[in-house]
């Protein structure tokens, strides 16, 4: 936990942790929106059989005024409950009949019908392609839809662990740069598939990677900066998520083709690939894996940036073996993964970071992948949810230094429970208090996550943080693929899927209480460090109570 002097003498904030951050912003601005990319590749268009009366060119070239498209519609297609065209049925035999009943609809369900077996007619008022108008994604083959965000999530299951383990193994920067190049090429590739199943394993394969963009982009920062800049650190990265948010609903407003759009989102990655070969690796990293001579020229690198003079005097190989030497001594055997759970704080930690991470996935995708629920206009309410995320980041970042990480914590999760439970209370026809209260809640849950990223990168050791960020992230990908399946539940009651979020985010408030504040406190470079941390507060404890009974 001494790194922190080392990185003091190279300066803990200068103007070489400032370009680092950009970039990694730059980053996440970039790569974020792919999460959110099939809430406008995927968008369900309103949609209908199509009809050879109809549709047929020629019949319609030919036709007289008698037959306008609304009477052709009317006698082709049959109404559902709310007196709308079927979208997956048509009638087998075209009913003139329904031409003389004056509007009266009784007995059309005695009518026969089909399904659509010439394909569909989409309305492309609000996107002309998507994958559902390409592969006729609709009615009996709704479900594979799920399959595309599916193919995504699991990706994003398997890749944290795999890249998580590897970055720990090979370095956040060279994991991190393969990743953006592989995330690169799969989403290009993606844009131009022929067929569905193409695209599945393109997008699963894009999944692979984008935990671990994200996660590095995270680690090179905290690992780069001061304890006492790391809230700030957590607070900028997921601000630029939220204008990323908002940058996507933008172009999907100006770009209506999901080919198109796709590409103009993944091409300029290749511009960021090639610019992260001046990225620094993290020099706390290098240490702690064994190889202090790296790590001491990387310091004295970020001492040249900052303005340090005789940085070579302050920071050479004696001072860091005696500043760090514990941590040198761990670092002579690799810890495998199972240490995580060998130590009974480690475990606890670990246990509950993945329990609090994926209550909190739940309901905050629960939420921004349901645009749906708010209305029709997709674009705004992303551009809307985009926008909440910033003045809430920001009262978070001012909430964890001053209240500390537990408290804020438990007061945001707390805030979004209630705000979801109030959501369900209002009748759908009151659409603005509606929208009001999402956006809030969307709001406290963005902040929840800032929240729990900026405690957990807090409590994990240096030695094993990829990885067990790694795990820690599965968890929460794991809720973030359950969020949209709990909307099974509509069939039993429509608004059990949002108490279900609810709960968990109230749970998740709960079980923060039993992890141990970090506010301005040392990063763990090794599990040593965790165990002794227990082990030193039981013995401050100790002391205080003979204190208190000495002075009686």
């Amino acid at each position: 936990m001494a790194f922190h002097h080392l990185l003091e003498q190279a300066g803990g904030m200068g103007r070489f942790q400032s370009l680092q951050i950009a970039f990694h912003c730059i980053s996440i601005l970039m790569v974020y929106p792919h999460i959110l990319l099939e809430n406008f590749t995927a968008a369900v268009p309103d949609h209908r059989c199509w009809v050879h009366s109809l549709d047929n060119d020629t019949v319609s070239a030919n036709g007289t005024g008698i037959h306008r498209q609304d009477i052709l519609l009317r006698i082709s297609i049959p109404l559902d409950s709310n007196l709308r065209p079927e979208k997956c049925r048509r009638f087998l035999h075209t009913q003139w009949q329904l031409l003389h009943r004056n509007g009266t609809f009784s007995n059309m369900s005695d009518l026969d019908t089909e399904p659509c077996v010439d394909g569909w007619v989409y309305d492309r008022s609000s996107f002309s392609s998507t994958i559902v108008t390409k592969w006729d994604l609709v009615c009996e083959s709704q479900s594979l839809k799920s399959m595309v965000q599916f193919s995504f999530m699991a990706g994003m299951l398997l890749g944290s662990i795999i890249y998580g383990h590897l970055s720990d193994r090979f370095g956040r920067k060279l994991i991190f740069k393969w990743c953006l190049l592989q995330f690169t090429i799969a989403d290009i590739c993606a844009s131009v598939s022929p067929t569905l199943l193409i695209y599945c394993l393109l997008r699963f394969w894009a999944g692979l990677c984008i935990s671990s963009i994200l996660t590095n982009n995270v680690l090179l920062i905290i690992e780069w900066i001061m304890p006492r800049f790391q809230a700030m650190g957590m607070t900028v990265t997921i601000c630029f998520a939220s204008v990323g948010q908002m940058l996507l609903g933008g172009l999907a407003f100006v770009i209506r083709d999901w080919h198109l759009l796709q590409l103009v989102l993944t091409a300029p990655l290749f511009v960021l690939f090639l610019a992260s070969r001046w990225l620094a690796e993290s020099a706390r990293w290098l240490i702690i894996t064994n190889k202090p001579e790296r790590g001491l020229k990387e310091l004295r690198k970020a001492a040249h940036k900052n303005g340090i003079k005789n940085a070579g005097d302050s920071l050479t190989m004696e001072v860091l073996r005696s500043t760090m030497q514990e941590e040198l001594e761990a670092a002579e055997i690799q810890p495998p993964v199972c240490d995580l759970f060998r130590t009974p704080n480690m475990r606890k930690r670990i246990f509950l970071l993945s329990f609090v991470r994926f209550a909190i996935l739940v309901p905050f995708y629960g939420l921004i992948l349901h645009l749906q629920y708010l209305g029709s206009n997709i674009f705004l309410f992303q551009a809307l949810f985009g926008i909440v995320t910033l003045p809430a980041n920001y009262v978070a970042l001012l909430a964890l230094n001053h209240l500390g990480r537990r408290v804020t914590q438990m007061l945001f999760m707390f805030l979004l429970g209630i705000f979801i439970l109030a959501v369900t209370s209002v009748p759908p026809e009151m659409q603005t208090l509606r929208v009001a209260l999402s956006t809030l809640g969307v709001g406290f849950s963005s902040a929840s996550v800032m929240c729990s990223c900026t405690h957990g990168n807090e409590l994990i050791p240096t030695v094993i943080r990829a990885t067990a960020t790694g795990i820690i992230t599965i968890a929460g990908n794991i809720g973030a693929a359950l969020a949209p399946l709990l909307m099974i539940l509509t069939v039993y009651s429509p608004h059990l899927p949002w108490i279900t979020y609810a709960v968990f985010s109230i749970l998740a408030c709960l079980l923060v209480f039993f992890l141990p504040e970090t506010r301005n406190q040392p990063l763990p470079d090794s599990i040593q460090d965790v165990e002794k941390e227990k082990k030193g507060s039981r013995e401050a404890k100790q002391e205080d109570i003979t204190m208190k009974v000495t002075q009686f």
